[in-house]
């Protein structure tokens, strides 16, 4: 269904307004097809796990004036998971003797004596959990727990995937200079997933079970308890296991999505050399998001049985049998205490749009003047619609979540000028104008490009561009409703630096004697600005024969007022600077200072002077700037016998790439080792080589990726190269057979003896899916031979 696919490098906002910062992908569907085409691909992985099927039918028609072009996909993907891959079956492989623990199960700690109670049996009765893998383990202090190594691979690494859709471009051409037109996209798509934790936290990943009761004293980590048959306190905490579940397939995240996209209206020229197009385009996005949750109230009552009350503390006290903790559940229990959590998260996007242009608005000597012109008017609106006792403090065990809507309108116009200046110099003008309604705010934003491509010899052209870009916020960064984030280890710099006054910022954090526990609040910010960004690529491409090619272009990019959340650490240390009028270097600070005001409202403290939240929101506040080179070359080569070959190579190397957090930060450079916020290779590139004679052909393409940064940031792991390989033969010209092999040398990540957290790699750069391959049949009945 896609004829093609279309890449402009360098900031595009002044042709296509915002989020065209740095470039556009166009992808560009087919509008015409002869005869009927219908494709099946079969895949699998060589390891294992991931199989999938991919179907598609595209037709097409033509009566009189009425055109049409239709096609259906239909995809059903298995998913991979963890434990099918060796390198991150277990915690065995982690790197670091610490992670390579067993992974809780069920566990029982006394906080009055600082010590695990381990079950009666030596975790007997569990063996047979985990596919018999759960055992009597210890922690790193030596502390009993029921564990299991296999545990922390129950998650996928590629998602399963159903999916659906149909597409349809229909044009009635009513007169030679009027022409109708309609495009309809329908999908649907079901996606599940499963996701982990990579220690101890069992209830973060919906997968395990700790006591949890809002009325209850806000207690370390908030999950103790007082045990009346003991006299102590204690933390229960409880990992449920496929056996227990029913399979794992029972508490994947699971996303179904509908998505209609339409749109239609007319095409046709006036005047002298005029085209034009008015058109609606209407898209929506539905889905029913279910995330498996414990409930509260129906597991405490099924492990710690009924609430006695609370003590003079405020804890919450129970009678429990510590043999409940260490008892496999049947599936009928898990029952009683699990549920579906729904969201119906559904977006809307409307525009209307008019388009003008002539390939002759004026003339100069060297020629004429292209123009185009758009005028558009749009809104969009987005709901989360969430389960509502997801909201709530006491429903599920784990995270609470947020809400959040909002809607806004935008209006636009924008120009384009392609003028030659000389026979050999064409010059290229764009300019754009964006105004946005949102919440009584109106914010807009001008931006324009230029360009210019000089040509002295036929052979050689040379090029530059130099472009301005915006970007609206994001609609959850505007709207965004109250989102909770529980922080375990908040330090309380006021009461540090009160209690302790030589100490400074690090030094309290490093104690650890002032952590508290907070339930931070995550806020939309109606406030924000537009992001923006100027561009500038200068470059040549040079083509001395018909068979051989190369292009090189120099880009900068820098992008100012990028919206990023609050920093709550940093909150709380500027709160800490403000109440004591210093910082803790003994720098004089202004506590009247909107900076200072800012602080003070957003760190909560309760009548004891405890930090109990802190509330944050997205700011413009960052900036960030990137410049380098891309080379790329072609060289084609036809033969008589052997037949024709194609070979490409392309290259990026970032000269600079850096980063400015915060206003009187010192620059981060991002390519550097000791850069921890990400890892980013300074290279990367590809070749590439295919062969075709007659019915036959076949492909190879390498991927560089240059060295990145270890976990530790203080060591470079490995450049790598992935291959992948092709064959086609074509049994006629209307019947093809290609082999596609992904990842030919099987190939798995670069060991890096320091990431320590599961998968033990970085899944930014890398996978571990290993040699996939793919079967594909094509048949076209009707119509021109196969291209």
């Amino acid at each position: 269904m896609i004829d093609r696919v279309e890449i402009l490098t360098g900031s595009a906002s002044a042709v296509y307004g915002s989020d065209a910062m740095a470039g556009v992908i166009n992808f560009i569907l087919k509008k015409s097809v002869d005869g009927t085409i219908l494709d099946y691909r079969y895949g699998d992985t060589s390891r294992g796990g991931g199989e999938s099927h991919h179907l598609t039918l595209t037709s097409g028609f033509e009566r009189g004036g009425f055109t049409g072009v239709v096609g259906l996909e239909l995809l059903d993907k298995k998913p991979l998971w963890g434990y099918q891959r060796g390198i991150q079956d277990s915690t065995l492989d982690a790197p670091t003797s610490r992670r390579r623990l067993p992974r809780l199960t069920a566990q029982l700690y006394d906080w009055d004596d600082d010590v695990n109670i381990a079950p009666a049996d030596g975790c007997q009765a569990m063996a047979g959990l985990n596919e018999g893998t759960t055992v009597l383990a210890e922690d790193r202090y030596g502390e009993p727990y029921c564990g299991s190594e296999r545990a922390i691979a129950y998650r996928t690494i590629q998602n399963q995937r159903k999916g659906a859709n149909a597409y349809g471009a229909f044009e009635y051409t009513i007169s030679d200079s009027l022409t109708w037109f309609a495009d309809v996209q329908l999908g649907w798509q079901e996606v599940k997933l499963l996701t982990g934790t990579n220690g101890n936290d069992v209830a973060s990943d919906h997968m395990g079970w700790e006591f949890h009761d809002p009325a209850s004293t806000n207690n370390y980590r908030n999950k103790m308890f007082f045990n009346a048959n003991t006299g102590h306190y204690e933390i229960w905490s409880r990992q449920f296991t496929p056996e227990e579940i029913g399979g794992l397939g029972n508490r994947m995240n699971v996303t179904t999505e509908k998505t209609l996209a339409v749109t239609t209206g007319f095409n046709g020229t006036f005047g002298e050399n005029w085209d034009w197009e008015a058109s609606y385009n209407h898209s929506q996005y539905k889905a029913d998001v279910g995330m498996p949750r414990i409930r509260a109230a129906a597991a405490n009552r099924l492990f710690l049985g009924e609430r006695l009350g609370y003590d003079d503390d405020g804890y919450a006290i129970y009678a429990p049998d510590p043999a409940r903790l260490f008892t496999p559940l049947t599936e009928a229990e898990f029952a009683s205490i699990a549920a579906m959590s729904t969201f119906r998260p559904k977006s809307d996007n409307d525009n209307l749009s008019f388009t003008a242009s002539t390939p002759s608005l004026f003339t100069l000597p060297a020629g004429d003047v292209g123009f185009a012109g758009a005028l558009e008017y749009g809104s969009q609106s987005y709901r989360i619609n969430p389960d509502p006792l997801a909201l709530t403090e006491d429903a599920y065990v784990g995270p609470r979540y947020g809400d959040g809507s909002g809607s806004r309108d935008r209006w636009s116009a924008a120009g384009e000028l392609r003028m030659p200046l000389l026979s050999s110099l064409q010059a290229s003008l764009a300019g754009r104008y964006d105004r946005y309604s949102y919440g009584g705010k109106h914010p807009g934003k001008f931006t324009w490009s230029a360009g210019l491509e000089w040509r002295p010899i036929d052979t050689l052209l040379m090029r530059g561009s130099y472009g301005t870009g915006f970007r609206a916020p994001d609609m959850h960064y505007l709207f965004a409703g109250q989102d909770y984030y529980r922080t375990r280890y908040a330090t309380d710099y006021y009461q540090c630096r009160t209690d302790e006054p030589g100490y400074s910022d690090g030094d309290c954090y490093d104690d650890g004697s002032w952590d508290v526990s907070t339930f931070d609040v995550y806020t939309g910010n109606l406030e924000l600005d537009v992001e923006t960004s100027r561009s500038m690529t200068a470059g040549f491409v040079w083509s001395p024969t018909s068979a051989f090619d190369i292009a090189m272009d120099f880009y900068k990019i820098r992008v100012m007022n990028q919206v990023q959340a609050q920093d709550r650490e940093l909150l709380r240390m500027t709160e800490a600077d403000c109440r004591l009028g210093k910082t803790a270097e003994g720098v004089t600070v202004d506590a009247n200072s909107p900076t200072c005001a800012d602080a003070l409202a957003r760190v909560i403290r309760d009548a004891n002077g405890d930090i109990t939240s802190v509330h944050f929101a997205p700011i413009n506040i960052s900036q960030e700037e990137t410049s380098g080179i891309d080379v790329t070359a072609n060289y084609r080569l036809q033969t008589a016998v052997a037949g024709d070959f194609r070979f490409t190579a392309s290259y990026n190397w970032a000269r600079r790439h850096t980063r400015i957090q915060y206003p009187g930060d010192p620059s981060e450079d991002m390519l550097d080792v000791s850069f921890s916020a990400t890892t980013l290779p300074r290279s990367k590139g590809n070749v590439g080589a295919t062969w075709d004679r007659g019915a036959w052909g076949a492909s190879l393409f390498g991927t560089y990726l240059g060295r990145v940064a270890n976990y530790d940031n203080d060591a470079w792991t490995q450049a790598t190269w992935r291959f992948n390989a092709g064959a086609r033969y074509d049994v006629n010209d209307h019947f093809r057979v290609s082999l596609t092999v992904n990842n030919l040398l099987d190939k798995m990540p670069p060991k890096d003896p320091t990431w320590a957290n599961y998968p033990y790699y970085d899944t930014s750069w890398f996978d571990s899916f290993g040699r996939s391959f793919f079967v594909q049949l094509t048949y076209k009945f009707g119509g021109k031979p196969l291209d």
